[in-house]
């Protein structure tokens, strides 16, 4: 029978190792998603996770428990895109040079169904470009409310207690990206 996240941050919080790493586990991939979207850099990405559970590591005896685990974990980890996102904007692009030609620096995706039409997977990807892009235009605090709700499936609730805002704000923030995203994406198709 699998544990909890109660269980697991219990055994934790009493220096249970393993029951860091099922955490890990568990929550690792998700982390991963939520940084990936926010930031659209696999490398980034994968850093932003890796802190963010060196960060809960450290911090395990602080958590409260009066949110889930997975919604302080994503709190933790979109607070460390949103910084990540700043610092990069400071920063001159640099284009990578250890990038081979043609090498994609997107979280790798599931592949196509073999029976699927080969023009519907290129509209579909192309579609799915577009749709990256204009998330990737939307302000951090956008981009983190629609990644949230419609990547992640996260109630409007725990929305609210990932960012730290009211209800009413995350509904307010939703509202307005997506009418941002629409206006891009209509220009855009």
């Amino acid at each position: 029978m699998e544990a909890s996240d109660w269980e697991l941050v219990k055994r934790c919080k009493e220096g249970d190792r393993e029951a860091f790493r099922e955490l890990v586990e568990r929550y690792q991939r998700k982390a991963v998603a939520v940084a990936y979207g926010m930031l659209h850099d696999r490398e980034d990405a994968l850093e932003v996770s890796q802190e963010a559970f060196a960060k809960v590591f450290t911090s395990m005896h602080q958590f409260k428990e009066e949110a889930s685990f997975y919604t302080w974990l994503y709190r933790i980890v979109v607070n460390l895109a949103i910084d990540r996102q700043r610092q990069k904007n400071r920063q001159p692009q640099l284009e990578r040079d250890d990038q081979e030609e043609g090498e994609s620096n997107r979280v790798e995706t599931i592949p196509a169904r073999p029976e699927a039409d080969p023009y519907e997977q290129t509209k579909d990807k192309e579609l799915g470009e577009r749709i990256r892009a204009a998330i990737a235009e939307l302000t951090p605090a956008h981009k983190a409310v629609i990644l949230l709700r419609i990547v992640e499936g996260l109630s409007y609730e725990e929305i609210s207690e990932v960012l730290q805002c009211s209800r009413g704000t995350v509904m307010s923030r939703l509202h307005y990206a997506r009418k941002r995203l629409q206006s891009l994406l209509r220009s855009e198709l």
